[in-house]
């Protein structure tokens, strides 16, 4: 019998999650492991759960049943509070959820046996004026996203990196990721892959209008201010792992930097980084 609590936190709109919830429960039965539900994933097998403030008090592992998506709403949902975290995938492309389904029993297997390990990964934090002039922080894993509204116009962000001005970016807007996020957005728009331990940041502009603007990478000691400097008569918005945007006005200025909290990141014992890139990117090496 394992001494391991663990929460189970799952994607519980995603079809197929109340199957894969309950072949979860079973393989982690097996190995004696006892398990918390956090409320909505209980309602999917018809039981009564946990609101997450509950379920931290009492859990030692979370883990995370969908894709890295539903991954990154737990640590939103945590809001810097947090706990070492098991991603298990059933979706498609995912960096963070090292375990796999259909069959649990190899995540249940480890959890039990000890064999995996904690991976530390940096988050930021993003600070923005809030409508009565208090400053706003939100606490994510992957990137700070500022973008413009509907229409085809470009915005203007002045960046600065420890007070000191790098540029102005004239373009559709800006991403700031960490190591670990520079697999998701950033990557989509042409910024490098980062092996997550790194220590650095990615500050990568979205379809810049001037093609020399790349990306730039930066200590994750650093602070990055973010100002928009025009708009073209249209809202901007920031959003921290894709969730809910928050919105701003020209001038008003962004601050990201990184977060007091780090999320332990559980990890199978065997796996690294290069084998995620190699089995996620389909790379197969190059024929001579």
């Amino acid at each position: 019998m394992s001494s391991l609590t663990l929460g189970l936190y799952t994607h519980w709109r995603k079809p197929g999650a109340a199957n894969s919830l309950r072949a979860l429960c079973q393989a982690l039965e097996r190995v004696g492991i006892k398990t918390l539900f956090e409320r909505n994933s209980a309602e999917l097998l018809g039981q009564k759960g946990l609101t997450l403030e509950e379920l931290r008090d009492q859990v030692d592992i979370f883990i995370t049943l969908g894709g890295d998506g539903t991954l990154l709403r737990l640590v939103r949902d945590l809001r810097g509070k947090m706990k070492p975290v098991m991603g298990i995938n059933f979706g498609s492309l995912g960096f963070l959820t090292g375990f796999g389904g259909p069959s649990f029993d190899d995540a249940a297997k480890a959890l039990a046996s000890g064999d995996y390990r904690l991976e530390e990964r940096t988050m930021l934090e993003a600070s923005v004026p809030g409508l009565d002039g208090e400053l706003v922080s939100r606490v994510g894993l992957n990137d700070v996203v500022v973008s413009r509204g509907e229409r085809s116009r470009l915005v203007q962000i002045e960046v600065s990196i420890d007070q000191i001005c790098l540029t102005e970016y004239n373009a559709d807007g800006l991403i700031v990721s960490t190591s670990t996020g520079s697999t998701a957005y950033s990557l989509s728009a042409g910024g490098p892959i980062v092996i997550p331990n790194s220590g650095v940041f990615v500050v990568t502009p979205i379809c810049p209008h001037v093609l020399t603007n790349r990306s730039v990478v930066v200590s994750n000691r650093s602070t990055i201010r973010l100002k928009a400097s025009r708009s073209g008569d249209q809202p901007i918005s920031l959003s921290i792992d894709g969730q809910e945007p928050i919105h701003f006005h020209v001038g008003d200025e962004v601050t990201v930097k990184a977060a007091d909290a780090v999320l332990p990141l559980v990890m199978p014992s065997h796996l690294n980084f290069a084998d995620v890139l190699r089995g996620k990117l389909r790379w197969s090496g190059t024929a001579i």
